[in-house]
């Protein structure tokens, strides 16, 4: 069982196990929003809520960026696994500007890309090849990317998912 953590302004920090989400609020660092009905917590001197979602009563400050890591899942999953270039099912990923030519392994340059769109564009630009990109990459956004653990959410999380995004 996963309990979603709200900073002080409703915005999603984390994902932590239960048990650590009643330790916050037994220690009154934080208030049970949702709670799981009919399957309490039994302890020594009673019993307490399950927590699904709980906030924090002080703000947390964040650091400003907080920059997702480049893989090569996170660009599959960023693409919804659609090659950049025609739109089939990617199973690779391919640098816009090639690394040999200077390309950096970030957001902005790296697509999704099926097998014979990679191997037939090599070590060219679409630009040489009279391609054009489906889309513009770019970082990712949202709390999925951020907050991990939201992807495999709780249903009762989704209107708190939703006011950050």
């Amino acid at each position: 069982m996963r309990t979603l953590v709200l900073n002080a302004g409703y915005e999603p920090l984390a994902v932590v196990s239960f048990k650590r989400a009643l330790v916050l609020v037994m220690n009154q660092k934080a208030t049970v929003i949702e709670r799981v009905d009919g399957d309490p917590v039994w302890a020594a001197h009673g019993s307490y809520d399950r927590p699904t979602v709980i906030i924090l009563r002080r703000y947390v400050r964040l650091p400003m960026s907080r920059r997702v890591p480049v893989t090569r899942r996170g660009v599959l999953r960023r693409d919804n696994h659609r090659c950049g270039y025609c739109g089939k099912t990617a199973s690779t990923i391919d640098h816009v500007l090639p690394r040999s030519r200077g390309g950096a392994n970030s957001w902005e340059n790296l697509v999704a890309c099926c097998l014979r769109c990679n191997n037939v564009k090599s070590d060219r630009t679409p630009q040489e090849m009279r391609w054009e990109l489906r889309f513009a990459p770019r970082p990712p956004h949202g709390t999925t990317w951020t907050v991990r653990g939201t992807e495999r959410s709780d249903p009762c999380w989704e209107p708190y998912l939703a006011l950050a995004a």
